[in-house]
């Protein structure tokens, strides 16, 4: 391979460290020039020198704003597994933040999936890896990313596999993490791997729709431009959304194939200065559009678990059709577009995002806020919830292990509040003891009945986005048997059954 290819992928590189100092693009440079020694004459299946993939999985963490280090990490991450490296030599030679990055990425190599239920003894240490620090995980969704990319020079069963291996836990993963480019590109890539049938019938849907979805958007837009200016707002801009084939996918299931019911397969976004300014935009549309009744959601005042904030209504266009209008700030944008890649990158100085208010509980997001001065490597700075199934994944009882992944970390989720407003984030057709375990166990083992929205409501109702919660607690009250078949997270029964048992 020519000299000139390897520089221009080097430029390519370097020309997306928009900000870096020269300290930190000389960091990259001697990754890129350490790597592509440390690979020399290896090649994938595609006949390309793999030290490329190296190369893409950094353009990958590049894009996301990540620092110098974890790009480095990147590019150095299959060093010592398919180079020639040592981990002293790393060590010595990029310091011992990059050795254990690149040392977790090496141990999240060795998970293959074999199926759900053979590989819990790996999935506990991919959690255990990753709770560490979820920079590790970040570069192995850039690896991952480029790997699909690729995935047509794979032979047809290891592709499958590894396609599965990406919608059951990365997709997720991403999504959990706020990372929607990532969770959006990832779901795509594996979509028409795994369901191949389906993702042609939604492809063709998307091919009719979207053409009649933009022709409205674009005739809306430039009324709804024209209605803010007139208001005398200048500093504002739009963008379009079009929803990703995946994602479609499970909405299509849940609405019965009706593509009727599903208002969002594009959707205007509006770019604001500030929060006052989201709410004074959406003022200005329900003046001039009508908005269809249960269609509007408030994400600014309730962000999701993840901390996406958004305002959403779906407009009647008064043509007979409907467009759906995403609210938001640049930050919030910035937000819901890279997640807790975001927030990496805020630490390391990569960009100016607040991140205030972005969350009422006492979450992982605030432990980024300005002020703390922990190490990044700490694991408080990783999202409370993949911290909580590392540590119950050494749990003996193996068998509640994979329920536990499946149901209460990799399925819908759904946020409801207490009565002073914290977020309980749960995964759907969760009820009120499920609630009343997540926000203390004290609350769990003493609950004697439950409000939702205020009024009285059995302790089996399964709760609903946005439902406001009050638990009503005695001191004689105490788990019960039943409670076993209304819990509905693993969690939950299991501190019911450890209760019950001590009553034994």
């Amino acid at each position: 391979m020519s000299e000139k290819k390897y520089q221009d992928k080097l430029k390519d590189l370097l020309d997306l460290t928009t900000g870096f100092t020269k300290a930190e693009k000389k960091l990259v440079s001697d990754a890129f020039y350490f790597a592509q020694f440390a690979h020399e004459g290896q090649e994938r299946k595609s006949g390309e020198p793999y030290f490329f993939h190296l190369v893409e999985t950094a353009k990958n963490l590049a894009r996301l704003k990540m620092d110098a280090k974890v790009i480095a990490a990147g590019i150095l991450h299959d060093s010592i597994e398919d180079g020639v490296a040592t981990a002293a030599e790393l060590e010595t030679t990029f310091g011992e933040e990059i050795l254990f990055l690149v040392d977790g990425v090496t141990k999240l190599g060795h998970v293959k999936y074999r199926g759900m239920r053979r590989h819990n003894e790996s999935l506990r240490k991919l959690f255990i890896s990753t709770s560490k620090d979820v920079r590790v995980l970040i570069i192995k969704f850039a690896d991952r990313l480029h790997n699909m990319q690729t995935l047509e020079h794979v032979r047809p069963d290891k592709r499958v596999r590894i396609a599965t291996e990406t919608l059951e836990i990365y997709v997720p993963l991403a999504y959990r993490l706020g990372i929607s480019t990532l969770s959006k590109e990832l779901g795509d890539l594996s979509f028409k791997y795994v369901y191949p049938q389906d993702y042609e019938r939604v492809r063709e849907i998307v091919k009719r729709r979207s053409k009649q979805s933009m022709q409205k958007l674009e005739h809306v837009e430039r009324s709804i431009i024209k209605k803010i200016a007139e208001t005398g707002m200048r500093d504002f801009h739009t963008s379009y959304r079009i929803k990703g084939l995946y994602s479609l996918y499970r909405k299509l299931q849940r609405k019965d194939w009706d593509i009727e019911r599903v208002y969002d397969i594009a959707a205007l976004r509006i770019m604001v200065n500030d929060v006052a300014d989201c709410y004074r935009v959406l003022g200005i549309l329900h003046q001039n559009y009508r908005p269809m009744p249960g269609r509007i959601k408030d994400f600014i005042a309730f962000p999701k678990p993840n901390g996406y904030q958004s305002i959403h209504s779906t407009l009647f266009t008064g043509d007979g059709g409907l467009v759906e209008v995403q609210i938001r700030t640049k930050q919030m944008h910035q937000q819901a577009e890279y997640g807790a890649a975001s927030h990496v990158a805020y630490k390391a100085g990569r960009t100016s995002a607040s991140l205030k208010n972005t969350t009422k509980d006492r979450s992982w997001i605030q432990w980024l806020l300005p002020g703390r001065h922990k190490q990044i490597t700490e694991p408080d700075y990783n999202p409370q919830w993949l911290n909580e199934l590392a540590e119950h994944s050494d749990n003996p009882e193996s068998r509640w292990f994979e329920p536990r992944l499946k149901k209460d970390f990799f399925s819908d989720r759904i946020f409801a509040f207490t009565p002073m407003g914290d977020v309980i984030d749960l995964p759907a057709g969760s009820t009120p003891i499920d609630f009343a375990y997540q926000v203390h166990t004290e609350v769990g083992e003493h609950v004697a009945g439950v409000k939702i929205g205020g009024k009285m409501a059995s302790i089996s109702t399964t709760l609903k986005n946005g439902d406001i919660v009050e638990i009503i607690t005695s001191k004689n009250a105490e788990p019960k048997q039943k409670w076993m078949q209304i819990a509905r997270t693993n969690d939950a029964k299991r501190k019911i059954r450890a209760f019950l048992s001590r009553e034994k």
